[in-house]
């Protein structure tokens, strides 16, 4: 076997230079794998907004931030003048007088509308239906200047059952004289005490236990005021 050429030696080794070249370039030439952790965005170019899709979007954030003030500018008077003072809580106006009126026909009889005490307010006025007992009656709730409760009772059909139930199944412990009456005191207490008219109808006065007392000389005022009441009735 006879030996290659000089010449066909050399374009042999330009051949496999040139193949090594190329390689190089194609690995110079490759992306380099992303980092670890690298996310599918990283290092992509920042989304711009067009011109005209920035500006809708600046007005839309600048009419939100109109919207809020405008409600703030609205706000701000009704809270004013709806605040209340410090100390003193919301009762609504009721007008007992009117109530009682609207009652009388169902009722059968003029419901005691008293006179209120300096200081005191009223938080309902009602006409309730006969429930299990089968007494129907006129309540009113006060409360006095002492922040006391005493809820007023009158029916024409009291019975024993109704009586125990809205004096708290009290015991009778005497009478109180009032305003030229005679009313029974009931008292349990650390609950309540209650003074009871009966005439032609039957009042209850309740008084709560509250503040570590029961409101004795309130129970007084509010039984003066209905005895004035029940005696302006009779003279119409």
């Amino acid at each position: 076997m006879s030996d290659a050429s000089p010449g066909s030696k050399s374009a042999s080794a330009e051949a496999n230079n040139a193949a090594l070249a190329s390689a190089e370039s194609a690995e110079t030439s490759a992306p380099a794998p992303p980092a670890e952790g690298a996310g599918p965005y990283d290092g992509a170019s920042p989304i711009l907004l067009q011109p005209a899709a920035a500006k809708r979007a600046n007005a839309t954030v600048i009419g939100m931030l109109v919207a809020v003030l405008l409600c703030l500018v609205l706000a701000l008077p009704l809270a004013f003048f709806t605040a209340k003072p410090a100390g003193q809580s919301y009762r609504p106006a009721v007008d007992v007088s009117a109530a009682a009126i609207d009652a009388k026909g169902v009722a059968g009889f003029i419901p005691v509308a008293p006179a209120l005490p300096s200081g005191w307010t009223v938080n309902y006025a009602r006409w309730n239906p006969a429930g299990s007992d089968g007494v129907a009656f006129w309540e009113v709730g006060y409360v006095t200047a002492a922040q006391q409760f005493i809820v007023l009772t009158q029916t024409a059909q009291p019975n024993p059952t109704w009586l125990a139930g809205r004096t708290d199944n009290a015991n009778v412990t005497g009478d109180r004289p009032e305003q030229g009456t005679s009313w029974e005191l009931r008292d349990k207490p650390g609950t309540s005490t209650s003074l009871i008219l009966t005439n032609k109808t039957t009042v209850v006065l309740r008084g709560e236990f509250s503040n570590g007392a029961v409101p004795l000389n309130d129970l007084d005022q509010l039984a003066v005021a209905v005895v004035n009441s029940l005696n302006g009735a009779a003279g119409k």
